[in-house]
């Protein structure tokens, strides 16, 4: 004969039941988490629009940020007002501090201003962003603490920068703060076309000139792209900034120091599949 269950004893029976469903979707949420393992030293994903952190490994860790240094470089240009049009003759000074990083912009060459904006953005072309900072009015000094005077008025409090390339390992910034440059870089219409643009030719003394986008990301069909921007040096690894929409949000993507030439773009694979699968159940960080 089956023996009936006490009043009490069901209570128990059904506290223990629902602990055990608490639990299991305690440990499902964990493993979710779990899943979003990268490569990247630093990372940040955020809302674009609330600011609500949505991942975050190791965000405020101050670390070197290479050529993610462009997008102030282009806001201080494009903040001067200075025209556009205005052709900017290359002089051997913007190939110095190169480090002897690889250019096929020659000294002599006359370049719109325009065009070194455009190079600097999306191929990320370090002699067209030295060539902005030295033919600022003023000068390369007069430059940089405009860099440094912009990045206080948007609070990248734990950042500072030594000159436009980012080709120095001084230029330092956090994923953090750099969400705040992504920020500000995506209010400029020119920012976010030209970091995205997938291929340009532009003309250097009449020379044309053919370049791509380094962020292969912005050919995809699987991939909505409003701002882009990459770097490297071997004191930063590789680095990725996107303001992006992806699960039905416009997010903000960091990625720095991430190791192997391919894992900064894993990486960001690697987080749209993470949101889209509908796995972020709750913040990371």
């Amino acid at each position: 004969m089956q023996r009936k269950l006490h009043p009490l004893e069901g209570i128990v029976a059904m506290g223990a039941l629902v602990l055990v469903l608490f639990l299991s979707v305690g440990f499902a949420q964990a493993q979710d988490v779990r899943k979003i393992a990268l490569r990247s030293s630093s990372a940040l994903v955020q809302d674009a629009e609330t600011g609500e952190v949505i991942f975050g490994k190791n965000a405020d860790a101050v670390v070197p940020i290479a050529s993610l240094t462009k997008l102030m470089t282009a806001i201080v240009i494009l903040d001067s007002g200075l025209d556009l049009e205005e052709m900017i003759v290359l002089h051997r000074e913007d190939a110095v501090a190169m480090k002897g990083a690889r250019s096929r912009l020659r000294t002599g060459l006359s370049i719109s201003r325009g065009d070194l904006l455009l190079l600097a953005l999306m191929s990320s072309e370090n002699r067209a962003a030295a060539a902005l900072g030295h033919s600022y009015p003023g000068g390369l000094e007069v430059f940089v603490d405009a860099m440094n005077a912009k990045a206080a008025v948007i609070e990248m409090n734990e950042s500072r920068f030594v000159e436009p390339t980012g080709l120095s390992p001084a230029n330092v910034s956090t994923a953090s703060d750099l969400a705040k440059l992504v920020r500000a870089a995506h209010e400029y219409p020119l920012i976010r076309e030209y970091s995205t643009k997938d291929r340009a030719t532009i003309r250097a003394s009449n020379r044309p000139l053919a370049y791509g986008n380094t962020n292969g990301l912005v050919r995809s069909k699987y991939w909505e792209i409003e701002l882009s921007k990459t770097g490297y040096i071997s004191e930063a690894g590789r680095c990725l900034v996107m303001h992006v929409r992806l699960a039905e949000k416009d997010l903000i993507v960091v990625l720095l120091d991430s190791w192997g030439k391919h894992s900064r773009i894993g990486d960001a694979n690697r987080i749209k599949k993470w949101l889209e699968s509908g796995a972020v159940s709750g913040r990371s960080s």
